[in-house]
């Protein structure tokens, strides 16, 4: 061995061949730890290393025998599937949480401040969960505020108390300045503890990493996971990889002297803050002053138009080359964008052939490029040769760039599959193919996206024809002809699809704005509305509906720009900007040509009761008055509120009762009608309920409310004659058809806030006229549809809906006809800093209310309980500070007396606070007896400025002279996120500006972002179209009409989309709704198209087993699970979870899982600041769970348990998640119930009935029984009970002196045997007789056994008889049983059949139980 070792191999180990190999150390961090830095902590390399570069220098070892069992080709085959979906799966929740950035809020607080500069990010799991428990404390100070709020006044407080120059007193005092409340030393000593363990705080100051720590899947455990990293490279690339993560998502750091180019983005329009800020609210006419710091007033200068060129935002890193080219790209990309500016405001599909016509030509060129197979494709074009694409063109392509082989196939693969996926937009599409190619081929990017469909579509027919599979070839075109891409195919045989490229050159040319096709698309409605195709058609391409629905929802702004009315003053101020609108003029006094109705003389005696209170009808309800009560037509009355529209619509019901009233005795036929009332809010439906109830009770009508909370009987609701309820409540009713004996009486349907179309709610409204309409013309039964509404910029295509004829029944009345006219103010903040923002409307709000000088009521409007004591108590510091206190109570009056004695009397410690300042607070969470004191000082003067919560708005008539909304973010628990006010909200706040009696005008002030300004604007000038939002929720109303019987075939579905407010505007805006400009010309009646959406949507029902769909002949039938979704109101969707997960043997944990992945809850997430309590939650819920505490699915059932086992919770935004949940809580459970009593599960028939009576009752099955009587059963006797391990059937066996001495009171025995039997139960005796070798008949006698109580149990009790087999497992028999007040005391006989099973078991159970009440059930065997 010696001797073999040679000179040569010494070489080998000598110091001076190996010393260029060592890695030179960075001194930079080594000095850094001399200099004072704890030298033994771990460094984490979080930020540093990018995980998707992890291994990319590893090179396959060429020597190496390349064997690969079929195993492990299965076993990676496996992997790589999983992996893609994974992949598709993220990308999807990005897009979907990017719309809700871009147009509502954050769901997730870390998404909500990664474009905030500056802020912290934890970037270990130790110091995370130090930051949730400082995000927790922080909350408590600043209440309900929207993520970025709070994730701003935590960093800022967290700097202060990070900065060693400052004394403990004065970081106290500038953290109590940040929240804007007093701190206490013990809470403040937390602040300091928890501040200290931060450690990670100053880092990436020091290395000049900002990388944002990611969140839910994409989150990497530095701590638990670890690293296998190939160091490479020289130095320089690592310096300029951490310069470039140092400006990312979060850095404080300026990433030392990295080139800075700034670079077009239109990517970027919705993120980039500081840019929503520079822009301006311009318009022609629009009178612009500025406010220097001394007030001064002076011209601003122009900064011309706001909506003129796109944002800019500055990209690190970038070379001056990239930059240029992306520049280029992107101003190309707006030119084309902006060519359909009526859609620029929304995500809108062009479907199939259109997307493929726009992809191939709305790019910009290519500048480079070396392939010999696309020399073409280099030339300014950027077009390929459909010929030279052969099924390795791609793989070529990808290795001009990547020398590895493995490298080249990953990404040729992957760049495939982001190629051949439809639903990403163009600049998804874009962006993560840069991403892909390592933003540097952009030449290659370029050609991609250009020609996405002829690459992708050639390279597929290419491998067919390389398989000689004819079968296969077919196939493939005949799927790319039913795409519209039937111009590939041509274009590959050297053929030219003329049709085609005309399709994809009228796809590209600018759309008609909607002036210009107002009179073309006036006579389409004319001419074409509600038209049936006179043949079946077929549908002609494939269209994703999720793409066509608008992702801003209810915040659509579909109006090119605002203009402002006349008179209207922008006003420049410091950190925010202000426009003013005046008054509208005052309406001429009352002439000769018109006159006001008198009550007395134009109105029988018999009606004249309904307007007890009045004399005459304003003018409003004067020109209405003859289409209202002396014809039958429909109507359309839009009106400002306040102007009468409620005494509009009882005009309606007086004629409608008329037809029906026997002119020579007076007599009404009560039975032979019914009218409904619709209204949108549940305090609106009980406040109409209570105010018609009296005006219609003299003529001897019932009024009923029927919402989710105030159920009615058959019997009460043939009893009743105007049922007012929500458009939930009526569409549930409507979509079941054995409700039709009492729907079929309908005469009258009252639509209140139609304008409500625009909203997430327009789907429902569009689907109840729908039916309404389609059931009129198919019975021929004349019911009157009347809507009201506020004004409305496009209320001529809500008349078209509702099929009102223009000259009669159509009513539109502006803003001078409001009963106090409304000056308006809307303030945009421009600060960047949200801690800043915050502050600063509190001063702009304090600056309006001093304005006043105490001489006329404010009432300012928050979005939160907390909120409205913190406003409140800060105007109160700003007036005291500014020694203004008296101006809002004088010293010494009347008013100061009473408020000082008013104060002792309440038992709320802010309103105690308050009140002798002459300021107030109003929220649900406080006492009754607070609320109406309150309320009573404001209405008497005494309470200057009122803070409240938008519950005064809808629930109490409290005018004052200036109303202020203070914000306009709100949290929405259907998005889980916070979102911007609805339009009903804002409207209905600023209802109560102005007092007719006392103001001569009323003021309404809004304090808003200032990106946030011109959809207010719009909204209160009447510049806001209502678009339709049924698109959104399409497949589910088209499974109702299924369901219900009235569409049975894609033609029916066709004519049915014919009566929509969609048809309606597609027809008005075609652009809009992804209508190709030249549809209308080619199909007046877009039969086409409609046949494109009722396919699409057949399509979806169907993927969800929802309906059986014949695409041949079009045949359309429910299923069972389409029945039970639209009996229950559930998604498409979430029956699709449930067909999959829903199992016979389901445990209580499956049953929870089951409910937690429905489709309702898909947006609710687990923000940063509620994980303390939400692992607080955990530990006391008794279910447990399989997902961890980061889960919203763990989320949703800690949520539902929390809410049976009465546990409390902080915070409105987790109180607000819980209420969503549990209320729809009830009716998934009893779809669930449903599916399973279908399927014949027993287990999970009885499980998920158990869930459901849990969630009524809001008790655990382990709880006695008599807990459901609530206030009626002693608490300490529940106690007594439970104590004692009885079964609750002993119970029943006992008298009262026995049951005395079981819980040791004689007198508590006597109430514990009434309610023992106050439980219903039924005795039951069964008989059996076979008929056949495979049927039995059951002969059941049900005999009740339980005292009735018409309080308790109401006019009937409903119970459920099942028959099971002898394991319990399969469920033979099922039916409903009615029990009415009436049959209490007799026995009842119940005969059914029921199928014998193979083998015969010993015997069979029936069971007997309760629908709704826990304990009460019989079980016999037979």
């Amino acid at each position: 061995m010696a001797e073999e070792f040679t000179e040569e191999h010494k070489k080998l180990y000598q110091y001076a061949g190996n010393s260029n190999l060592v890695l030179p150390s960075d001194r930079t961090k080594t000095s850094a730890g001399r200099r004072g830095e704890r030298g033994k902590d771990m460094e984490s390399l979080w930020g540093r290393i990018d995980p998707h570069e992890m291994g990319a220098q590893v090179r396959p070892d060429a020597t190496a025998p390349k064997k690969v069992s079929d195993k492990t080709k299965t076993n990676k085959q496996k992997e790589e599937t999983r992996e893609m979906e994974l992949a598709q799966e993220r990308k999807r929740n990005r897009r979907e949480q990017r719309a809700l950035r871009t147009n509502y809020g954050y769901s997730s607080i870390l998404a909500a401040t990664e474009d905030i500069e500056g802020v912290y990010r934890p970037r270990t799991q130790q110091t995370r969960r130090i930051w949730e428990l400082i995000l927790a404390q922080s909350r408590q100070y600043l209440g309900d505020q929207a993520p970025e709020v709070l994730m701003s006044a935590a960093d800022e407080a967290l700097s202060l108390l990070k900065n060693e120059e400052m004394r403990e007193g004065d970081k106290k005092r500038e953290i109590e300045s940040v929240f804007g409340t007093k701190v206490n030393e013990v809470e403040f000593s937390r602040y300091v503890q928890l501040a200290r363990q931060i450690t990670d705080y100053n880092v990436d100051e020091e290395d000049g990493s900002g990388a944002a720590l990611p969140t839910g899947s994409e989150a990497i455990d530095v701590d638990e996971s670890g690293v296998a990293v190939v160091f490479g490279g020289s130095d320089g690339d690592e310096d300029e990889d951490d310069e470039m993560a140092g400006e990312g998502v979060g850095g404080r750091g300026n990433g030392g002297g990295t080139t800075s180019y700034v670079v077009d983005s239109a990517e970027s329009d919705e993120e980039s803050e500081e840019d929503e800020e520079t822009a301006r609210v311009q318009a022609d006419g629009l009178t612009e002053a500025g406010v220097d710091g001394n007030g001064v007033a002076h011209k601003a200068e122009a900064d011309g138009d706001d909506e003129a060129g796109g944002y800019r935002t500055v990209i690190r890193g970038y070379s001056e080359k990239n930059a240029q080219r992306l520049n280029k790209r992107n101003e190309e990309r707006a030119r084309l964008s902006a060519l359909s500016a009526a859609a620029k405001s929304t995500t809108v599909s062009f479907g199939a052939h259109d997307a493929d016509a726009m992809d191939t030509t709305d790019q910009t060129p290519n500048t480079a490029s070396g392939d010999e197979l696309d020399k073409d494709a280099a030339a300014s074009s950027g077009k390929l040769d459909a010929r030279s694409v052969d099924a390795f063109w791609l793989q070529r392509r990808v290795g001009k760039h990547y020398t590895d082989p493995v490298v080249v196939q990953e990404k040729t693969r992957d760049a495939t599959r982001l190629l051949s996926n439809r639903k990403l937009a163009l600049g998804e599409l874009e962006n993560d193919l840069a991403e892909l190619f390592d933003y540097e081929h952009f030449d290659t990017v370029q050609i991609l996206v250009s020609n996405k469909d002829l690459i992708v579509w050639c390279m597929r027919l290419a491998r067919a024809e390389a398989e000689d599979d004819p079968a296969q070839l077919e196939e493939i075109q005949e799927e790319m002809r039913e795409l519209g891409l039937s111009w590939i195919i041509a274009l590959r045989n050297g053929e030219e699809d003329n049709k085609a490229l005309a399709g994809q050159k009228a796809a590209a040319k600018p759309s008609t704005t909607e002036a210009g096709t107002k009179p073309k698309a006036e006579s389409a409605l004319r001419t074409a509305i509600a038209s049936e195709p006179a043949t079946t058609y077929m549908p002609a391409q494939k269209i994703n509906l999720s793409e066509l629905a608008f992702a801003q929802g209810g915040h659509l702004m579909t109006n090119e720009k605002w203009i402002p009315p006349k008179g209207a003053v922008k006003v420049v101020m410091s950190r925010y900007e202000e426009i003013r609108v005046p008054a509208p003029e005052k309406l001429p006094p009352v002439g000769d040509d018109e006159q006001l109705v008198q009550i007395s003389s134009r109105l029988p005696d018999w009606a004249q009761a309904a307007f007890a209170n009045h004399t005459e009808l304003n003018r409003v309800q004067s020109r209405v008055f003859p289409a209202a009560f002396e014809s039958d037509d429909n109507m359309l009355i839009c009106a400002p509120t306040g102007a009468g529209k409620t005494n509009c619509a009882a005009l309606t019901m007086l004629r409608t009762i008329g037809q029906f009233r026997d002119p020579e005795s007076g007599h009404v036929d009560l039975d032979g009608f019914k009218m409904v009332y619709i209204a949108p809010m549940k305090a609106l439906v009980a406040e109409m309920a209570g105010s018609f109830g009296k005006r219609l009770a003299p003529l001897g009508l019932r009024v009923a409310e029927l919402t989710g909370d105030s159920q009615l009987t058959k019997q009460q609701i043939a009893e009743t004659h105007l049922i007012v309820t929500t458009p939930e409540k009526w569409d549930i009713v409507t979509r079941k058809g054995g409700e039709g004996s009492y729907t079929a009486l309908v005469r009258l349907v009252i639509v209140d806030e139609i304008h409500l179309l625009h909203d997430d709610r327009g789907p429902v409204l569009e689907s109840l006229v729908c039916r309404l309409l389609r059931t009129q013309e198919q019975t021929q039964e004349r019911v009157r549809l009347v809507g009201l509404s506020a004004t409305l910029p496009n209320y001529e295509d809500v008349a078209a809906f509702l099929r009102v004829p223009r000259d009669r029944g159509l009513f539109h009345f502006d803003a001078r006809f409001r009963p106090c006219p409304l000056q308006q103010e809307f303030v945009g903040i421009t600060e960047k800093k949200h801690t800043k923002r915050l502050a600063r409307m509190d001063q702009v709000c304090y600056d309006k209310i001093q304005r006043h000088g105490g001489q006329s009521q404010v009432l300012v409007f928050v979005h939160s309980r907390k909120e409205t004591v913190r406003t409140a108590q800060r105007l109160r510091d700003m007036a005291v500070e500014d020694a203004k206190a008296d101006m809002f109570v004088r010293a010494g009056s009347a008013s100061s007396e009473i408020l000082r004695e008013e104060a002792d009397a309440t038992k709320d410690k802010g309103l105690r606070d308050l009140l002798p300042f002459g300021f107030g607070c109003h929220h649900a969470g406080m006492s009754r007896t607070d609320r109406r004191l309150v309320e009573d000082l404001f209405a008497d003067g005494h309470v200057k400025v009122l803070v409240s919560t938008a519950t005064l708005a809808w629930g109490v008539n409290l005018p004052a002279h200036t109303v202020i909304i203070k914000g306009t973010q709100v949290y929405s628990p259907e998005r889980g996120c916070w979102s911007e006010l609805s339009p009903q909200d804002v409207l209905q706040m600023l209802g109560r500006a102005g007092r007719p009696q006392y103001d001569t005008f009323g003021e309404g002030i809004i304090i808003t972002a200032h990106s946030e300004l011109r959809y207010y604007l719009s909204l209160m000038s009447q510049q806001l179209p209502i678009e339709s939002q049924l698109v959104s929720r399409l497949a589910d109303s088209l499974n109702a009409e299924v369901a219900l019987g009235t569409v049975r075939s894609r033609d029916d579905a066709v004519e049915w989309l014919g009566y929509t407010y969609l048809y309606v505007r597609m027809l008005r805006s075609p652009a809009v709704y992804g209508v190709q400009p030249n549809a209308a010309a080619d199909d007046p009646a877009l039969a086409v198209r409609r046949t494109d959406l009722a396919h699409a949507a057949a399509v979806e029902l169907e993927r969800c087993s929802m309906v059986r769909y014949d695409r041949k002949t079009g045949r359309l039938q429910p299923t069972e699970l389409g029945r039970v979704a639209s009996h229950f109101y559930i998604s498409h969707r979430s029956m699709a979870v449930y067909q999959q997960d829903l199992r016979a043997d389901a445990s209580d944990i499956d049953m929870l899982r089951v409910f937690s992945q429905s489709d309702e809850f898909r947006l609710i997430p687990v923000r940063i600041e509620e994980r303390v309590e939400m692992q607080r939650l955990l530990e006391r819920v008794p279910v447990p769970m399989r997902e961890t505490a980061d889960s919203p699915a763990a989320k949703i059932n800690v949520l539902l348990q929390a809410h049976i086992a009465r546990l409390g919770l902080t915070g409105f935004a987790l109180v607000s998640d819980m209420t969503y949940v549990t209320q729809s809580a009830g009716r998934i459970f009893r779809a669930l119930f449903e599916l399973c009593v279908r399927r014949g599960w027993a287990r999970a028939a009885r499980r998920a009935l158990d869930w459901c009576k849990q969630v009524e009752r809001r008790m655990w099955l382990a709880m006695s029984p008599l807990r459901q009587f609530g206030r009626d059963c002693p608490p300490e006797l529940v106690r007594a009970v439970e104590r004692r391990p009885l079964p609750w059937t002993r119970y029943l066996d006992l008298n009262e002196q026995e049951l005395g001495e079981l819980v040791g009171s004689p007198k508590a025995g006597r109430v514990l045997h009434r309610l023992v039997h106050l439980v219903p139960r039924v005795e039951v005796s069964a008989h059996v007789q076979p008929l056949t070798r495979s049927l039995l008949r059951f002969e059941l006698r049900v005999t009740p056994a339980f005292e009735w109580n018409d309080a308790i149990h109401g006019a009937a009790e409903m119970f459920w008889i099942w028959v099971e087999d002898a394991d319990g497992s399969a469920l033979l028999h099922s039916e409903p049983f009615v029990l009415k007040r009436a049959y209490v005391r007799e026995e009842h006989v119940v005969e059914f059949t029921c199928a014998l099973t193979d083998p015969l078991p010993p015997q069979y159970f029936v069971t007997v139980t309760s629908d709704r009440w826990i304990g009460a059930e019989t079980r016999a065997a037979v």
